[in-house]
């Protein structure tokens, strides 16, 4: 398989922000209160390591083929009331940083998968983006849950 210089330089922007999505969200989990939120961080930390897994594979002149299952969407219960504690304050500054970081990654390989040649490899980041689009939804599911997504 050969890569244009582009789809090289795409590849390097992917993998740089597949390592900071799995090392931000393993921080997180560590650093966020509720139990929830530490469980749907590193839920999405691993999911985020095997993205850069893929990448790297790509890389290396490997199209693997895609896995195709989707984790379940866990359900949540909410553990903050309307009022503002400072628990909640710290969880919801979290969710929001993290949201803004699937935004950006989920446009990053909308831009990609236009830039690439080979349909396999433009199925393959589909299917992440797609990924990374359903961890925007599980971290708005559960702000909205929690009265912290106005």
């Amino acid at each position: 398989m050969q890569l244009t210089q582009k789809e090289t330089e795409l590849l390097k922007d992917l993998k740089g922000q597949e390592k900071l999505c799995a090392d931000k969200y393993t921080k997180y989990s560590e650093s966020a209160i509720d139990p929830q939120l530490k469980n749907l961080f590193s839920q999405i930390a691993g999911v985020e390591r095997q993205h850069l897994n893929t990448i790297e594979q790509i890389e290396s002149g490997t199209v693997p083929t895609p896995s195709g299952g989707s984790s379940p969407q866990p359900s949540f219960t909410a553990n903050y009331a309307v009022a503002e504690t400072e628990d909640k304050k710290h969880d919801c500054y979290l969710c929001t940083d993290a949201l803004t970081t699937e935004k950006h990654a989920s446009h990053l390989y909308d831009t990609c998968i236009f830039e690439f040649k080979q349909e396999n490899i433009r199925t393959l980041l589909n299917g992440i983006q797609k990924e990374e689009q359903n961890h925007g939804k599980m971290i708005y599911d559960y702000m909205s849950k929690n009265a912290m997504y106005a």
